[in-house]
């Protein structure tokens, strides 16, 4: 098992609503949003890291309003 915590950039103004098309995503098991440099935190499990990069890529960055992503992998014991 994999894990992944993505770190989201929205566009200014656009938090809520990438919040909310994220949120439906069924792939992300917690989504919260955050202050400081990045507006939200996902997490992911999925069984490898290739699965893990095409949630990245082909949804999460697909979403309009997000600009950039940062993504911390772990795994479980």
């Amino acid at each position: 098992m994999s894990i992944g915590f993505i770190l989201i950039k929205a566009a200014p103004a656009r938090e809520h609503e990438v919040y909310n098309r994220l949120s439906k995503m069924s792939q992300i098991i917690e989504l919260e949003p955050l202050f400081g440099e990045y507006d939200l935190i996902a997490k992911i499990e999925v069984a490898n890291f290739e699965k893990l990069g095409k949630i990245v890529t082909n949804k999460i960055r697909s979403v309009e309003g997000v600009i950039d992503t940062k993504t911390l992998t772990g795994f479980r014991f």
